[in-house]
């Protein structure tokens, strides 16, 4: 985007000059007097000012497709009331970039999960098994052309596949509590790879909990045979671990495609009926 400055335009008045008979400008002589221009008055173009970031610790009331989007003009709602999201980080990126470019992209995708583990709080394994997730947010093409160039950092929680849940009390640090991973922990409505099933929160009714991840070394995707035995022994002995009975329970395990491993998700998932 190239910001267009207004142009500087000075009127020149035009100067009338004739010439009397006896060369004066007295018009008691009854010569032709001469009309002067004015001296231009120079005016100074203001830039505009810089839109200022949201708030550090503001919530919204977002829906699904809000937190998809790469900007957001909502207001800020009472964070004592309904809401759906929770600013917990504002930044700034270099102004001279471009706010959509890629050099900004990787620096919020970057900044705002790891600030978001800290805001949370629990383990790696408690933050891959709960329905928590960071979004972030930057200028508008046209809020980036006053100035501004700042990035937001927010919290939500999925209640599924295809809406948000409202978000219960302060979130700061809800992993590190027990009460905190039951409420926003991932469940499902089925078991896993059966008909039926679909990822939610275990705030919402459910019949399957995650239990545990199967963490894979950082590298290329081992192949699905590799991943998919990999997991076997490790749920069985959660499955086992969560049942009442030792000798009769249910378990079942997910593991990472290549696309998802592509996207990150280099670990598999063990659940068991809840």
């Amino acid at each position: 985007m190239r910001l267009l400055r207004p142009a500087l335009v000075v009127a020149v008045a035009l100067v009338l000059t004739a010439c009397s008979g006896s060369g004066s400008s007295d018009p008691s002589a009854g010569g032709t007097p001469v009309v002067h221009s004015p001296t231009p008055t120079p005016t100074e173009t203001i830039p505009p000012k810089p839109p200022k970031p949201p708030p550090a610790d503001a919530c919204y009331r977002l829906g699904y497709d809000e937190v998809l989007a790469p900007t957001s003009d909502k207001k800020p709602a009472p964070c004592s009331g309904i809401h759906t999201a929770v600013t917990f980080y504002v930044g700034s990126y270099d102004k001279h970039l471009a706010v959509d470019g890629d050099a900004v992209h990787t620096l919020e995708s970057t900044v705002c999960p790891r600030r978001f583990a800290t805001f949370v709080g629990g383990t790696p394994d408690d933050r891959r098994l709960s329905m928590l997730r960071a979004v972030w947010f930057t200028p508008t093409v046209a809020q980036a052309a006053k100035g501004g160039h700042w990035f937001v950092c927010a919290a939500i929680a999925l209640r599924d596949d295809q809406h948000l849940a409202l978000l219960r009390g302060p979130i700061q640090g809800v992993l590190g509590r027990p009460d905190g991973r039951d409420h926003y922990g991932l469940c499902g409505t089925a078991e896993p790879g059966t008909a039926g099933f679909e990822q939610r929160i275990c705030a919402a009714p459910h019949t399957w909990k995650a239990l545990r991840t199967v963490d894979f070394p950082a590298g290329g995707y081992p192949g699905a045979d590799h991943v998919r035995s990999a997991g076997q022994q490790p749920c069985q002995a959660a499955g086992r671990a969560a049942a009442s009975d030792p000798l009769s329970y249910k378990w079942s395990y997910q593991w990472p495609t290549l696309q998802q491993w592509r996207a990150s998700q280099t670990y598999g998932v063990c659940w068991a009926p809840s």
